[in-house]
Order: C-alpha cells, then structure tokens, then sequence
C-alpha cells in the first residue's frame, strides 16, 4: 500500500524543518560570538541569523504582501547574501579585511529590498524582484569565487574541506532560490518544492552545528602549534617537555629548510606547493600538513613572503646596498610586483620599506658614530 502524504502533513513537515533550522541556526550564533571574537566569527554568526530569518520569512502562510512587522524579518534575511560573500572573504583570505563599504553595500541592498516590497507602494511592489534575485546570486557566485581563488595556496585541511561545501551546498541552495523566484512553481508543486527547501536548509545548518560541536571537544591545535609563523630558519624544535604532533616529519622537515635557507627556492619565479612538493619527492598534503603543523603557517603564499620578507630586510639593513633600488631588491627575493611587496612587507614590519631602511641605517650610523 502506498501511502500519499497530504498537504497538511507537508506543511507540518516543512515548518517543523525550518523551526528546527531556526533554532539551530541562533544556537550556532550565540556559540560563536561567546566563543570568538574574529571577524569571521561575527560574520558567520550574522549569517545564520540570516539564515534563521529566511527560514521564518520563506515559510508556507508567512503574510504576503509583506507586513510592517515583517520587514525586520525580511531585512535580516535579504542580507544573508552579503554576508555570505564577506563570510568567504574573511574565512578563506587571511588577509581580507572589513572596510566601510561593505556596510553600505550591506546597506544599500537590504534598503532597495524593502523598498521594494514596502506596503504603501501597493501595485508596484515586486517590480525588483528579479533584477534582486541576479544580484543575490552575483554574491553567491562572488563567495564561490574566492574558494575557489585561494584554495591551492590554502594549507589549512579543514579550510580546504570547507571549501568544497561551500561551493556544493550553498551555492545550489542559492541557484534553487533564484530559480524558484525567476520561475514561481505551480500551486500544486509549491508544498514539495517548499518541503525541499527546508529539508536543505535544516541539512546545512544541521552540518554546521555538527562540525562545531565536534571542533569544540577536539583538543585544540593551537595548544601545541604554533599561532603565529615561525621564524624562518628555526626547525619549529618543540619545547622541553612539548609533543610534536605526529604528523611532522623531522627529516623531512631538515630537507624543506634546507631548500629554503640554503637553496633558497623561494627565489624562483613561479614556485608552487606542487613543484615543491616534487622536488622533495613527497606527496602534496604531506608538504601541506608539514608546513601548517610543522610551522604554523596557514597559507603557502605566506609561507614563501616570510624568507622573501626576512631577505628584504637584511638588504635594508644593509649599508653596502644604499644605492640599490627596493624594487630590485624585491624583485630579487622572489617578489613579482611591486604591489604584493608593499603590502607583504608593512603587514610584516608595520612601515615601509622605505621607512624600514631609513630606520635602520640611522640605528647602525648611531651605532657606529658612538663606537
């Protein structure tokens, strides 16, 4: 016997999904912003918000034309795409930072959305409902981007695992919606294609409670590794009575010094994780995992700019090269641009390199003039 389920019983399901998506969704929130105080942390947790309001907003039965007590409900949920294309930003660049126009792109986009559905417009509201369904994907797409655009340089496991999600889930939730707002299904098909949007819904969020959970009774690497990057040149020796994790190889942690301070393949045009990787005659996530645990870097790109960085420096310093230009001695360290350089070095040293050798020139001419 086949038994058919009723549109009542739909809706019962597909409400029951979306307050258990709801509930999750604030749960995770209030975990984050107790926990963590980064801006990827405040990011997420403004987005699940996000996500908590559009599975109220987007529920069979929700009033529509949108009332007045509806419209925070509504602002909150159309941020959700904003906010998800900074989450990526902040998540996965670990040089991205807020500026003040992201807030008001935030701003501005949530304000054409509630003008658009505002009550006194009457006739006219929804006119923008389809030019706002390709902005909110142009984000999502921008989101997906930026996975996709740091994720060979990206040394983090569970980050590059993200990212994957990221591109699965999220951006076919999106491609979903605005295919439901571009082609509104029939009033016969509408309970199942709602059913499956919160079904989805309550599946993500379920997943990124889970993964929390599960990262908070994980013992911490951060007790044990490093937070910030090693000098380069050190072999990242643990301290007395310290345990290395298992996954660092000493030996081959020796070799990938070696290439570096001695070889010095920083220096080459063009390096990657791969060729490096090959040179050492091991297998990428091995170099990948040696790197992140072994020295506590997060991002290949930064782990290369370290030796580049230190080498510039030395230059700086160094009174016999006054008359160098910096770009050469950038360009010689491995740097391709000079943009990339500037940034590298000031976010390493706090100045320039121009104010960097004024400096220390100054500090060795004292030095001298006072021996």
């Amino acid at each position: 016997m086949i038994l058919i389920v009723g549109s009542n019983a739909l809706v019962a399901i597909d409400l029951g999904c979306r307050g258990a998506a709801a509930g999750v969704s604030l749960l995770i929130a209030g975990l984050l912003l107790r926990d963590r105080s980064d801006a990827a942390a405040r990011l997420s947790a403004a987005l699940v918000v996000a996500v908590a309001a559009s599975a109220v907003t987007s529920a069979p039965g929700f009033p529509r034309p949108w009332p007045y007590w509806g419209l925070p409900l509504l602002a909150m949920s159309c941020s959700g795409a904003v906010l998800f294309w900074l989450w990526a930003r902040a998540t996965f660049d670990d040089d991205f930072e807020l500026r003040p126009w992201h807030g008001a792109l935030l701003v501005a986009i949530v304000g054409v959305q509630l003008f658009d559905v505002w009550p006194t417009r009457g006739m006219h509201r929804g006119e923008l409902d389809r030019p706002l369904s390709f902005v909110y994907l142009g984000l999502t797409l921008l989101a997906a981007a930026q996975a996709i655009a740091t994720w060979q340089p990206d040394l983090v496991a569970g980050r590059r695992r993200l990212r994957a999600a990221v591109l699965v889930g999220a951006v076919a939730y999106s491609a979903a919606g605005l295919v439901q707002s571009l082609w509104p299904v029939e009033t016969s098909g509408f309970f199942a294609w709602s059913l499956g949007n919160a079904l989805l819904l309550w599946a993500l969020m379920s997943l990124g409670a889970w993964s929390l959970f599960q990262a908070a009774t994980t013992p911490q690497a951060s007790a044990v590794l490093p937070t910030t990057d090693n000098i380069p040149g050190e072999l990242g020796v643990a301290a007395p009575g310290e345990d290395r994790p298992t996954a660092v190889d000493p030996d081959l942690l020796r070799r990938l010094q070696r290439l570096m301070t001695v070889e010095r393949v920083y220096r080459r045009e063009g390096v990657t994780i791969g060729s490096l990787s090959a040179e050492l005659g091991v297998q990428e996530h091995r170099l990948r995992q040696l790197i992140n645990e072994g020295l506590g870097h997060r991002n290949f790109n930064a782990f290369l700019n370290s030796y580049r960085i230190d080498e510039v420096k030395s230059a700086l310093a160094d009174p016999a090269q006054q008359q160098v230009s910096v770009l050469t001695i950038a360009m010689d360290a491995g740097f391709q641009s000079l943009g990339p350089f500037n940034r590298a070095f000031k976010a390493n040293t706090g100045v320039t390199p121009t104010e960097y050798r004024r400096r220390t020139l100054q500090t060795a001419g004292r030095g001298i003039a006072a021996g």
